[in-house]
């Protein structure tokens, strides 16, 4: 008989604030949307109030909600390393040490509850990102920032795992239980080959995570993405496949070896609920145009769950159709939530992209990371008063853009009590 669910540990959808650094650079190759939209003027003030807007509309469903902070930007400290700064600065490392990618917190680490380890703590692994330059330096304030929202005894923060091994966080790992707080199966999936495009996730990677977390080995599968899957620019797992509790929401298309992988995931989890939206009903490319499986899948107060969707799968009619199909059913899956976060989205980022779980006791968190409504008003007017209200990266490089850039971020530590705490 598997242990009772722990009352005190609820999941906790913790949102990357929305940077004011945020622009369209086109630095993410294999993001079908990123490099789509490279050139195109930003809004990085409406981005940040459109990611705040979500947070709200996840305490409305009744939702625990905390928040990261941007790290400094421009990384004037990486700029260093590499004997420049940034007004000498070639224009492609100006972009680079300005990327404000951070936002999607999903790649911040990759997290392993308290029911799941030998040890009885969460665990969390800063991924290093290593793949991308343009996010292989955040991971050093990810870890300080880390580090302080999870400092109670509760926690194990881990530094990442050393290149080469690519490992891009919890955006290629999935975990199913029966509830929040019981023992779960964790999904670690990694990638071999992309066509055109790289695989970020290594196996190597995912392995060294999981014996770093102290993970029971019969209780941790090791799952291939499907190639064709990342040749089409799902260039995480999260952009094909969703798990919540005893749910995954997958893509026929998802995994490399679809039959291997369920049959292995009933062995150890028969309750498990597997709902596969057939490519004839959603094609590969219309699913990963409408990050219709970026969504977060969430539990709602009376048990069943909802898909906090972008605005772009409504506006897809195969995604739209088969949503209201699956919600008219019988399935676990109840409920639609349209956000609207079409900043994030034209730099390839959707709902889920944006938050990490944490399934862990509010209470040993501090406090200054979760939010209510009213944390968020005072965070929507400082937004207000400080972003930028667009970014032309033709322009990047413009002091005056900078100074802005840095008072604003200066301003948010201050108003949160955290400066000198996450500073480089």
């Amino acid at each position: 008989m598997s242990p009772a669910p722990d009352p005190a540990l609820v999941e906790i959808n913790f949102d990357g604030l929305i940077g004011p650094s945020h622009n369209y650079a086109g630095l993410s190759l294999g993001n079908l949307a990123a490099t789509r939209n490279a050139g195109a003027m930003s809004r990085p003030r409406a981005a940040a109030l459109q990611g705040i807007a979500k947070m709200r509309a996840n305490i409305a469903l009744g939702l625990t909600q905390g928040i990261f902070v941007p790290p400094v930007r421009p990384d004037h400290g990486w700029l260093a390393t590499l004997a420049t700064d940034f007004a000498g600065a070639p224009r492609h490392l100006q972009a680079q040490a300005l990327s404000a990618s951070s936002m999607w917190a999903a790649n911040a680490a990759t997290v392993s509850p308290a029911p799941d380890t030998e040890d009885g703590r969460c665990h969390l692994t800063v991924a290093n990102l290593v793949t991308m330059p343009h996010r292989s330096h955040e991971w050093q304030a990810t870890l300080r920032q880390l580090r302080c929202v999870f400092a109670h005894p509760a926690f194990a923060v881990h530094a990442p795992i050393p290149p080469p091994f690519g490992d891009e966080g919890a955006a290629n790992h999935m975990r199913l239980c029966a509830r929040h707080g019981a023992p779960g199966t964790e999904i670690f999936v990694f990638g071999e080959t992309g066509g055109p495009f790289p695989a970020r996730q290594h196996r190597d990677a995912s392995e060294a995570v999981a014996r770093a977390h102290r993970l029971d080995p019969t209780a941790t599968l090791m799952v291939q993405q499907a190639p064709e899957a990342i040749a089409a620019g799902a260039f995480h797992n999260d952009v094909v496949a969703v798990a919540n509790e005893r749910v995954l929401f997958a893509h026929e298309q998802a995994f490399a070896d679809r039959p291997g992988f369920y049959a292995a995931l009933r062995a150890r989890m028969p309750e498990a609920e597997i709902i596969e939206v057939p490519a004839a009903a959603v094609s590969l490319a219309d699913a990963i145009a409408s990050y219709l499986f970026n969504a977060q899948l969430v539990t709602l107060a009376g048990g069943t769950m909802a898909l906090i969707l972008p605005r772009e799968a409504q506006e897809t009619p195969s995604v739209w159709r088969y949503l209201q199909t699956l919600v008219a059913g019988n399935g676990p899956i109840r409920r639609l939530e349209v956000v609207d976060v079409r900043e994030s989205m034209a730099n390839g980022g959707g709902p889920a992209c944006l938050r990490l779980r944490i399934v862990a006791d509010p209470a040993t968190i501090d406090a200054r990371f979760l939010v209510d409504d009213a944390k968020l008003d005072a965070l929507s007017a400082l937004v207000a008063a400080h972003w930028p209200e667009t970014i032309d990266p033709a322009m990047i490089g413009d002091p005056a853009l900078i100074r802005t850039i840095e008072a604003a971020h200066r301003a948010l530590l201050d108003h949160l009590g955290l400066a000198g705490l996450l500073s480089n």
